[in-house]
């Protein structure tokens, strides 16, 4: 493998937001990235990231890109509607985040050498990754064992690592639910939470077979186009002890249901119950101004934390956000990885899609469906 970069290379580009037939392609004269590089995004970026921003541009090391998985944030930085938490500096950008690559400069790296394979995660916002070079933060990488891990799966495994954040909250013998249960990181939380001593895992997807099976085998699964699992009179019965939503939209429904005083799938927080969330109520939030970020991942999150503490507690679970949950450490993509040498945790990959136009764009649109099978990954090129 050729470990000096050229001057030009191929990679995706967004022109602009929008479409994605409209706006993504792969083009072949991009400049390759370099540590001579300004990645900043000067007046542009949030001040809020400044100090993560500047640990960056200290970090950041140069990869020969394996291969790229795509993040629900993906599809949200080109929507357009988070262009003020997460938008590039200048258009067109290079998309994707989440890799795995073979290092060729690890700038003021002492963990890392040339010629390692690196698996890693982005740090502000998923750009940069879908090319032939890359630039990454070595403190958010890990290395991999290239005997018992594909470069795709070790993409993929960097952008679930969410999961592995996650299953630490997950109590010994308690009955979990699953929100997004065969998605990127459900497909990995599924796993996970039995190792972590589950007692009874449910699922919802609509292709259930999927988490019966091997890897993911949940107790239970359900597709939610053909059951409402909030009206399930067996689990009205044996309400679950902690609901993890990866999916969007589920507080609003046990607080619906509270509303109509039905019966709830999950024990109130006064037996217990939990909810726990990555997301926000919808996929595409306006995050467009500082007054919306605000909104979004302070003011709702820390009013639904006190009430179901205080006021709701013998009616709904705790409300718990962790929407910003991985640490800008290398601990989360270590303890994944060896999960995954330990043969713990299997990655549950959708693809992988070729680096080319027709390729990237079908990637972006699986993504987009909201319904991919496990971490949607591109493979750029072979190790």
């Amino acid at each position: 493998m050729i470990l000096q970069p050229p001057k030009l290379m191929k990679a995706a580009q967004v022109k602009h937001y929008g479409d994605i037939d409209e706006m993504v392609s792969v083009e072949d004269s991009v400049i390759v990235p370099s540590l001579e590089d300004e990645l900043i995004i000067k007046e542009k970026i949030s001040p809020a990231f400044k100090s993560i921003i500047k640990k960056d541009r200290e970090t950041h090391m140069i990869i020969k890109t394996l291969a790229v998985s795509l993040a629900p944030g993906d599809n949200r930085v080109l929507s357009g509607r988070t262009r003020y938490l997460q938008g590039p500096p200048s258009l067109p950008y290079v998309p994707g985040g989440d890799c795995c690559g073979v290092v060729v400069d690890p700038g003021n790296s002492t963990y890392f050498h040339k010629g390692d394979v690196v698996a890693a995660r982005f740090t502000v916002a998923p750009r940069r990754a879908m090319a032939e070079y890359a630039s990454v933060s070595s403190s958010v990488c890990e290395k991999v064992d290239t005997k018992k891990i594909t470069p795709e799966e070790a993409a993929a495994l960097a952008s679930a690592s969410p999961a592995v954040v996650l299953s630490e909250r997950i109590r010994p013998n308690e009955r979990v639910l699953i929100l997004g249960a065969g998605g990127g990181v459900g497909s990995h939380l599924c796993q996970l939470a039995r190792m972590k001593g589950a007692s009874y895992i449910c699922g919802l997807s609509r292709e259930p077979q999927r988490l019966l099976d091997a890897p993911l085998s949940c107790d239970d699964a359900i597709d939610y186009t053909q059951e409402n699992i909030y009206e399930s009179k067996k689990y009205q019965q044996e309400p679950f002890d902690t609901i993890i939503d990866l999916a969007c939209g589920g507080w609003p429904q046990l607080v619906e249901n509270r509303r109509h005083k039905l019966p709830s799938i999950v024990k109130p927080a006064s037996q217990g119950g939990r909810y726990i969330t990555i997301t926000s109520d919808t996929p595409y939030f306006d995050a467009s101004s500082f007054f919306h970020i605000i909104g979004i991942f302070l003011l709702k999150p820390l009013r639904r934390y006190i009430l179901s503490r205080l006021f709701t507690r013998k009616s709904l679970p705790t409300f718990t956000s962790v929407m910003d949950c991985l640490p800008e450490t290398r601990d989360v993509m270590t303890k994944t990885m060896n999960l995954a040498n330990e043969g713990k945790l299997q990655a549950v990959i959708d693809g992988p899609y070729p680096m080319d136009t027709e390729g990237v764009r079908k990637a972006f649109h699986t993504l987009q469906s909201r319904h991919p099978k496990g971490k949607v990954v591109v493979k750029v090129a072979d190790l």
